[in-house]
């Protein structure tokens, strides 16, 4: 049974609809990070942060009100049409929700808990349940009317490739015949702080492969797809999971859990690493991670598929990160882009010489023909590893 991803709703730091990032991904690609020390005071660093306007989160329960939840609404938003049509199809009964997250409204609790030190007291619309992993799930189905399963990922940067192929497992079960899935991940102290302790935060736009790489830029945003059995010009064709648990906190570097992963993905959709068009890497820029992929990449694929890791365009959004890089494959993939413009890699072009030389896609690069295959790589805390192979099926 084929999967397919019918609808995408996304919004991070490229913009916050599918003209406005195709324009800045492909069109006019430049950076997209904001320099800001408002989750780092005294510290400014580089953040893909969400500019614009947000869904009002007045007409939810008080527990349920929280930034994550505001940007998990705004790409339901586009496409909450299409989502109400497979619930009249199919039943309120046979449609899911599988979302990943890591931080869900932990930043309410921060900012809870400032009240607290400043005024005695937590203020009076916080809620412990704000920050519960769950809530991004269980407030999307309640906002939608279904009784499906609905549950939430988190296994950090993995989060939200997990999610998705829990859902598709939950068609091809039969226990659906519609899922809402992706990921969504919002700002908070919490996280770029403890990715700082870890010495993995660069304060000037990430720079992923380069000699001068520093380390990761926090993101926030949230991606949204509507997946079913019903045709569509793109399919979720193959996943992969692993889990090698090397370290809490690094990747094992001999990569045997991510070529297990990728193994799997490319095994269960039918294709050779050789048809593989295009890979979006986990790229976070730091030693270790890049090192490790850089390395998988080139000897399971060869020198020449190209590869971009496009979170210096959205930051590393966590548990959102894998959902946003689906998006950005999902958005190459569609008919307009008839050319195949690939998502360029950003960085200063300074290759490390300790890497293996990847075809790393300059801006303007262009298959010459539709974007017919993807693969994106997610690689987690604690060795937990995903990837999806995306196929555009004619």
């Amino acid at each position: 049974m084929k999967i397919y991803l019918n609808e995408c709703g996304v919004v991070c730091a490229l913009g916050q609809s599918h003209a406005e990032i195709k324009r800045r991904l492909f069109d006019e690609p430049v950076g997209s990070l904001t320099t800001t020390d408002a989750w780092s005071p005294g510290r400014v660093l580089a953040l893909g942060c969400v500019d614009g306007a947000l869904p009002e989160l007045a007409a939810l329960p008080p527990e349920q009100r929280s930034r994550n939840n505001a940007l998990a609404l705004a790409a339901l938003a586009q496409i909450r049409a299409g989502v109400d049509a497979a619930i009249a199809r199919y039943g309120a009964d046979r449609v899911g929700v599988v979302v990943g997250t890591s931080t869900s409204g932990v930043a309410a609790t921060e900012r809870a808990l400032r009240s607290f030190v400043e005024q005695g007291e937590f203020p009076a619309d916080f809620y412990y349940a704000q920050q519960e992993m769950g809530s991004p799930a269980a407030m999307l189905a309640e906002q939608l009317g279904i009784g499906g399963p609905a549950y939430t990922h988190s296994s950090a940067c993995s989060s939200s490739a997990k999610a998705m192929a829990s859902a598709a497992r939950l068609i091809r079960m039969g226990l659906c015949d519609a899922v809402i899935t992706g990921g969504v991940d919002s700002l908070c102290a919490f996280t770029v702080a403890g990715f700082t302790a870890l010495e993995s935060v660069s304060a000037a736009p990430c720079n992923p492969l380069s000699a001068n790489r520093h380390g990761i830029n926090i993101g926030e945003g949230a991606a949204l797809f509507l997946m079913s059995g019903e045709a569509a010009a793109v399919a979720l064709c193959g996943w992969g999971e692993s889990s090698d648990g090397h370290h809490m906190s690094a990747p094992d570097p001999s990569g045997a859990g991510a070529r297990l992963s990728i193994d799997q993905a490319l095994t269960r959709a039918g294709v050779s690493a050789d048809q593989i068009d295009y890979i979006n890497m986990h790229g976070t820029a730091t030693r270790q991670n890049d090192a490790m992929e850089s390395g998988v990449i080139d000897a399971m694929f060869g020198p020449t598929v190209a590869v971009s890791s496009t979170k210096p365009f959205t930051g590393h959004t966590l548990g959102a990160a894998a959902a946003i890089e689906a998006a950005i494959c999902w958005l190459a993939m569609q008919d307009d882009n008839a050319l195949g413009k690939l998502p360029p890699h950003l960085w200063d072009g300074e290759q490390d010489p300790a890497l293996p030389v990847l075809n790393v896609v300059a801006r303007g690069t262009q298959l010459g023909r539709p974007l017919r295959w993807a693969l994106s790589n997610s690689f987690a805390f604690g060795g937990s590893n995903a990837t999806l192979v995306f196929g555009r099926l004619e």
